[in-house]
C-alpha cells in the first residue's frame, strides 16, 4: 500500500494471484488409479456388501448384518482349512526361503562354473505356467499310471505321494519347485547393491568366506528377506491352484475346503452361497493382512537396529 501527497491510501494495481494446485502428477498416475480402484477397492467393496446379506430358501435375499461372519469363526471346514495352510506356511516356506538364500549365495560367491545357467535354470520353474506344473507333478506323483509308479514297480516299493498322510507335503515340493527361482532373484539381487569396498575391508582384515557370509551378506540381505517372507505368507494363505488342480487325481486326499481359497471357491461356484463366499474371502483377506503386516513390521524394527 502506497500513500499520495494528499496523504490517501491507494491499493497498489498489482494484487497476488494465487497459487494454483498442480494437477499434472495426478494425471500421470490417473491410468494406475482408475485401474486400481476398478480392479481392487471396487470389488473388495462389492464382497462386503454381499457378505451382509444372506439367501433364505423362504424370503429371499434378506440382510444378515454380521451372522455371516459370527458362521465363519465357528465353521469347522474353514478352520481346518485354516490350520493346514498355516501348517504348510510354517513348513515350507522356511525351507524355501533357505534354499534359495543357499543357491543366491553361491551363485554370487563367484566360485559356481556356469553361473549363469544355473541362475536361469533355478529361475526357469517360476516361468512355467501354474497349471502346467501342477499338471507335470501330478504325473511324477501318480502311484498307479506316472513315475511314483514306475518306481513302485521297479523296486517294489509302495510309495504314495497322493496319500492324506503326504499330500501336503507333496504340494509344498511343487510349490518350491516353482519359487525358489523367485526368491534366489530378490536375494540374487539384493547381493549385487553391497559395495566392494566392504568385501576389501573384510579380505584386509583376514575375513573368510563364511565369515563374510554372516558378517556382511546375511545382515545386507534382511530387507530383501522381510520382502520375501510376506510374498511367501501372502501366497501360503492363498494356496489354490495346486490342490485344485490335484483334486481329480487324490480325491480322497484334497477335499473342498482343504483350504480357505479352495472352500470359498466352492462354496460360490458349486454351492451357489455367494454370501458366505465373500465373507470367507473377507475373513480371510483381513488374517492375511494383518500377519503379513506384523511381519513387516517387525523385519523392519530388526533392520534399523
Amino acid at each position: 500500500m502506497t500513500t499520495t501527497s494528499a496523504g490517501t491510501a491507494v491499493r497498489p494495481t498489482a494484487t497476488r494471484r494465487r497459487t494454483r494446485r498442480d494437477w499434472r502428477g495426478w494425471a500421470f498416475v490417473a491410468p494406475f488409479m482408475i485401474v486400481f480402484v476398478a480392479m481392487f477397492i471396487v470389488p473388495v467393496v462389492y464382497a462386503i456388501y454381499l457378505s451382509l446379506f444372506r439367501e433364505q430358501l423362504v424370503g429371499g435375499t434378506v440382510f444378515a448384518g454380521l451372522q455371516n461372519y459370527i458362521q465363519v469363526f465357528t465353521d469347522q471346514k474353514f478352520w481346518d482349512g485354516f490350520l493346514r495352510v498355516t501348517v504348510f506356511l510354517v513348513v515350507q516356506v522356511p525351507v524355501m526361503l533357505a534354499l534359495s538364500l543357499i543357491a543366491a549365495l553361491a551363485i554370487d560367491s563367484a566360485r559356481v562354473h556356469g553361473s549363469s545357467f544355473f541362475r536361469i535354470a533355478i529361475f526357469l520353474p517360476y516361468a512355467v505356467p501354474g497349471v502346467v506344473a501342477a499338471l507335470i507333478w501330478g504325473f511324477i506323483y501318480g502311484d498307479q499310471f506316472g513315475l511314483t509308479a514306475s518306481v513302485n514297480s521297479l523296486l517294489g516299493t509302495h510309495l504314495a505321494p497322493f496319500s492324506p498322510n503326504w499330500i501336503l507335503g507333496s504340494i509344498g515340493n511343487i510349490v518350491t519347485w516353482e519359487f525358489m527361482g523367485y526368491n534366489m532373484l530378490i536375494f540374487y539381487a539384493a547381493l549385487r547393491t553391497i559395495p566392494g569396498e566392504l568385501y576389501e575391508a573384510a579380505e584386509i582384515d583376514g575375513a573368510g568366506a563364511f565369515r563374510t557370509v554372516f558378517s556382511i551378506k546375511i545382515p545386507a540381505l534382511r530387507g530383501a528377506i522381510v520382502i520375501a517372507t510376506i510374498f511367501s505368507i501372502i501366497g501360503s494363505f492363498q494356496l489354490f491352484n495346486e490342490p485344485n488342480l490335484l483334486k481329480p487325481l487324490a480325491p480322497n486326499s484334497i477335499s473342498s475346503f482343504f483350504t480357505p481359497n479352495m472352500y470359498a471357491y466352492n462354496l460360490s461356484f458349486a454351492g451357489q452361497q455367494f454370501n458366505y463366499a465373500a465373507t470367507v474371502a473377507i475373513v480371510m483377506g483381513v488374517i492375511t493382512a494383518v500377519i503379513a503386516y506384523v511381519v513387516q513390521l517387525r523385519g523392519t524394527r530388526q533392520e534399523n537396529r
